[in-house]
Formats: C-alpha cells, sequence, structure tokens
C-alpha cells in the first residue's frame, strides 16, 4: 500500500490520498484510491510480466484509446516499471461472462465499443500478429525449460490452414484490443468502457470480436446481439469465418500465456489447469466442420 501511496502523491497534481483499496487483477495488481481531489486507478505490474509485455506500446495505447474516449483518461504511465494511474471510472460494473450473459443490452454495448475502438483515428506503436505471438511465448517457454499439453504442436501445425486463408486474404489493420476479457469491460449503463491495453496493437478488427465471445462463452443470441451491434448487420461469410477461426486462435495463444504464468509461479490461479483447458477447447473446436467452414470461406473471401 504505501508504494501505491508514494505513486500518487508523486504526481504533480499533489493528491491526498484518503483511502486505497485493492481491486485484484490476475498478473498485475490494482488498487481504487480515494483523494482529495479525484479517484484514481493505480496499477503495479505483477512479477515477471516485462519478459513478454512491452509497456512502451502499452503506454501509447492507453493514451491514445483515452483520447478516443475508449478508456480512462491517463494521469501517469511509467514506461519503465509499467507503473500506471488513471482517472476510476465511477458508476461502472467491472463486468464477467455471467454479467454478460444476464445484464440487459450488455452484449450490444459492447460491440458499440469495440466498433468505437476500431473505427477510431487511435494509432498503436505495434502489430498484434497471432503467429509472431505464439511464435515469441514458445521462445520463453523454450528458455524457461518449460513443457506445453500434449498434442498442442500437433493442433498448432493444423492452424497452418487458417494462416494461410487469412494471409491470402488479408484486411486493414485497426487499433484492437487483443485480449477482449469480459473483466476488461467497465459498464456504465450507457455506455461500455475498454481497459487494460497489455496485448492491444494494430490487428484485424474481427479477432476483438472472436476473442470476447470465448472470453465472455456468449450464448448463441447474445453473439449474435453482438454483431449485429457492431455491423449493424448480420455478418458476411468471411467476416463469420475469420471471427471462427480467431476463436480458436485466441485459446492457442492464451494457452501458451497460461503456460507462462504457471512456469513463473504467479499464484493468482491455477494457471495448468487454465492452459490444458483452453488447449482443449481450441482442439475441439478446430476439429468441428463450422472451423472447416470457416476456414474455406475466409480462403475463398
Amino acid at each position: 500500500m504505501q508504494v501505491v501511496r508514494e505513486i500518487v502523491e508523486e504526481l504533480p497534481e499533489a493528491f491526498a490520498v484518503q483511502k486505497i483499496t485493492r481491486l485484484g487483477g490476475l498478473t498485475n495488481v490494482v488498487y481504487h484510491v480515494e483523494t482529495d481531489k479525484d479517484d484514481l486507478c493505480v496499477r503495479i505490474p505483477g512479477e515477471g510480466t516485462e519478459a513478454y509485455i512491452n509497456r512502451y506500446n502499452e503506454a501509447r495505447a492507453a493514451r491514445e484509446t483515452a483520447r478516443v474516449g475508449v478508456s480512462a483518461p491517463v494521469l501517469h504511465f511509467d514506461e519503465k516499471s509499467g507503473q500506471c494511474v488513471t482517472k476510476y471510472l465511477a458508476g461502472t460494473v467491472t463486468m464477467s461472462a455471467e454479467a454478460f450473459n444476464s445484464r440487459q443490452g450488455a452484449p450490444e454495448r459492447a460491440g458499440e465499443a469495440l466498433r468505437s475502438l476500431h473505427s477510431s483515428d487511435a494509432t498503436f506503436n505495434n502489430v498484434f500478429d497471432v503467429f509472431a505471438l505464439i511464435d515469441e511465448y514458445l521462445a520463453v517457454l523454450k528458455a524457461k525449460e518449460a513443457t506445453v499439453p500434449d498434442g498442442y504442436h500437433e493442433v498448432l501445425a493444423s492452424a497452418e490452414q487458417a494462416r494461410a486463408a487469412l494471409r491470402k486474404n488479408p484486411v486493414p489493420l485497426a487499433p484492437c484490443h487483443c485480449d477482449p476479457l469480459s473483466e476488461n469491460f467497465l459498464d456504465a449503463g450507457d455506455k461500455m468502457w475498454i481497459v487494460d491495453w497489455e496485448y492491444s496493437g494494430m490487428n484485424d478488427p474481427l479477432w476483438d470480436l472472436g476473442d470476447f465471445s470465448v472470453e465472455a462463452n456468449l450464448s448463441q443470441e447474445n453473439e449474435a446481439a453482438l454483431m449485429w451491434s457492431y455491423f449493424g448487420r448480420s455478418p458476411s461469410l468471411s467476416e463469420y469465418g475469420r471471427i471462427v477461426i480467431y476463436k480458436a486462435l485466441c485459446d492457442l495463444v492464451w494457452t501458451l500465456w497460461g503456460l507462462i504464468q504457471h512456469v513463473n509461479d504467479n499464484p493468482a490461479d491455477d494457471f495448468w489447469a487454465y492452459a490444458v483447458n483452453r488447449f482443449h477447447r481450441c482442439s475441439r473446436l478446430m476439429a468441428t466442420s463450422e472451423y472447416k467452414t470457416a476456414v474455406a470461406a475466409v480462403a475463398q473471401n
């Protein structure tokens, strides 16, 4: 708590800290700080995150998305340590998969927020390349002499068809969140905010839709509501195909991410079980006719 107090009281605004409340976080620790002027949110990076998070890129994304009104205003970002201070978004609800499937209009507001992000003039420093990220995470795991679930490399090889289809028909890149966990959405009732830009980059915007649908475990009805809100219509066959492909690939990526947390001894969760569960879900989807149809639709554009 003392570190949080020092970070806030050293800001140029000369805040006087009144109360500090821990909010949680999987890999980082987040605090709600009440001061004499404003309520703030302070993020302290988790140990080992510097191995796979580029804080310079994250800082740019956080400031850009705040500028275009998608994320919280940034008061301070230390690109060396990763310590970050933003305005606290009072009156919002931190979302969960359960909330997205029960809170009236939440999938639609998420679709609107993602559309606002993707259509904005925000520019990020980096490109999010799912296949490059897979290679990067594998390198981290190799350096740590970690193991991966049985069959992982076979699943990775089967993703090559999707890779070929996506590269055959590339789409313009847009500013994307790239890690749309339900908990990274804050619902104000009339607007959905998006926070936490550690994995953000310029990307195919439909990555965010596919990944978000998986993370929120959306029902078929709520997924349709998300897409209608985002597109203003039903998606085309190739658009839906990319969404399905990214559902599988996001599980592939976060399998490796979970393994990194496991070898880093992150105590926040059982990350081995997390990684294995995501791997099995990816494998099951890749074995379906829906996935094969999706790859064919994207290849044909």
